[in-house]
């Protein structure tokens, strides 16, 4: 092995111990337990002291709001975070009308309240939440005055708040949250006009406080050390205990371990049989726009005329239907231009599903998202992969199994984005949530991509094209939340 593979192998090992051993440090001591209410999934960490529920945002699930559960449990606190309705492993979609706040939002509202009264606190219960969560968790306040105390919202909203209810609450958000930000600033300035950020504005009983995670956005802000220190003096403050714990820096560590296993998949890939494809005849310029251009026009407006709604999933069937267009178009156009296929070797379809859903998967799982889907969730990732498998195939092919150019592998992403895009265009109020869904396809294409392209530098495209084809339908299945309109 040369000095600079030994140098690279050296920093990937790094990255991965460093990071398991940070975030197993962190768990390290904390009883942690699984148990139901009713049908909805809690994890519990620590085992006494004043109760904590924690709800995570909109397609997230407990395993996201970790870092605030077991910076919080270390500091003595009795934490239970658990899975709304439709998220992570609940097997109940969610329900209701989304345009109603009697309708999505008041069934969340139940769920978490039915939390609380679980909890089993003597004392009033705080609520701790991200994003989507913190309107819920205002309204259950509201509801429940008598069992809810403190509350911490991170990455906040909710019209439901004025000057004097809920009277207790700590405004965690991102420095890259300008919206927000200005939002929770807002709430402070209701019971004292001059607070400014990091100020304590009161009035009475009233107790609010608006502090900036740095350099953090919507997602990262869940692992700010100054976000959840603040989570920590401030029900400290409420409860009346002095408890300070050391907060480690998880976010980091959890990009430092998925990038040194990205890292390891390279010299991973070596150990298969090399038996690459033969050097293709690819199209020139004009073939390939033709290859990249046409399914990104033609597949939306197709997908949209055959959305049959029956997938339990936002935007799933589009999704599905839009995959599988894009792909066939894209494989017709290559096979009309000439472009050799060639076979499809089981070994590296194996190798990417062993390093993408068994390692990869279990480290996002286990300290990151949820990634493992319940038995529900099985029939929505087999209807995507009838349309991401022939769409990463077509991926595959036209970038010559990550062969081609950097520019060209560029423009064949971006032509996919632009269709989703063109898209919501189409039908904006049905097909807003795609717009979500184009972070997920970029991180896939940054971190399965290498995957693929690693192992078809060995075996070939197709069998890595089939590989990726049944991640991203697994990736997209276990990340968006299940939801069954009722009107």
């Amino acid at each position: 092995m040369t000095p600079r593979r030994l140098v690279y192998l050296a920093v990937a090992l790094v990255a991965v111990l460093g990071g398991i051993f940070v975030l197993e440090r962190q768990r390290a001591g904390v009883a942690i337990t699984q148990t139901r209410v009713g049908e909805t999934p809690v994890t519990v960490f620590g085992t006494g002291g004043p109760v904590v529920v924690v709800a995570h945002g909109f397609a997230g699930s407990r395993q996201m709001m970790q870092g605030y559960a077991l910076t919080l449990a270390r500091a003595g606190y009795h934490v239970f975070t658990f899975d709304f309705e439709g998220h992570g492993r609940h097997p109940v979609p969610m329900s209701g009308d989304v345009n109603s706040i009697d309708g999505t939002t008041r069934l969340l509202v139940e769920q978490t309240l039915s939390v609380v009264a679980a909890a089993g606190s003597d004392g009033p219960v705080a609520l701790l939440g991200h994003s989507m969560a913190t309107d819920i968790l205002v309204r259950a306040a509201l509801d429940a005055p008598d069992r809810v105390g403190p509350l911490v919202l991170v990455s906040a909203f909710s019209q439901a708040i004025d000057a004097t209810h809920p009277g207790d609450m700590l405004f965690i958000t991102g420095a890259w949250e300008g919206g927000l930000r200005a939002f929770a600033r807002e709430a402070v300035a209701m019971v004292d006009p001059a607070a400014g950020e990091g100020d304590m504005a009161r009035a009475g009983d009233v107790r609010r406080m608006a502090v900036v995670a740095p350099y953090a956005e919507h997602v990262g802000v869940l692992h700010s050390r100054a976000g959840r220190a603040a989570a920590v003096d401030w029900l400290n403050g409420f409860y009346g205990r002095d408890v300070t714990v050391p907060v480690p820096p998880t976010g980091p560590w959890i990009l430092a371990l998925l990038f040194g296993l990205v890292a390891l998949a390279a010299p991973a890939a070596r150990l298969l049989p090399r038996r690459p494809d033969p050097v293709r005849a690819m199209p020139g310029p004009v073939g390939f726009a033709a290859a990249v251009l046409l399914p990104a026009v033609v597949a939306p407006p197709l997908a949209v005329l055959a959305d049959p709604g029956v997938l339990p999933v936002l935007v799933a069937d589009h999704l599905a239907i839009h995959l599988a267009l894009y792909g066939a178009i894209q494989l017709a156009v290559l096979r009309w231009l000439g472009v050799a296929f060639g076979p499809l070797r089981p070994i590296a379809t194996l190798a990417v599903l062993i390093w993408g859903l068994g390692v990869l998967g279990f480290m996002l799982d286990r300290y990151a998202a949820s990634f493992w889907p319940i038995p529900e969730r099985l029939p929505i990732v087999a209807a995507l992969a009838l349309g991401a498998v022939p769409f990463m195939l077509g991926d595959a092919l036209v970038t010559d199994g990550g062969r081609a150019g950097l520019l060209r592998r560029v423009l064949a992403r971006v032509a996919f984005l632009g269709s989703l895009g063109f898209a919501v265009a189409l039908d904006f109020e049905g097909l807003f949530f795609l717009l979500m869904i184009a972070p997920v396809v970029v991180l896939f294409y940054a971190v399965f991509g290498l995957l693929g392209r690693w192992a078809a530098r060995r075996q070939g495209a197709m069998g890595a094209g089939l590989g990726l084809g049944l991640c991203l339908a697994w990736a997209l299945g276990v990340s968006f939340p299940m939801f069954l309109a009722t009107g």
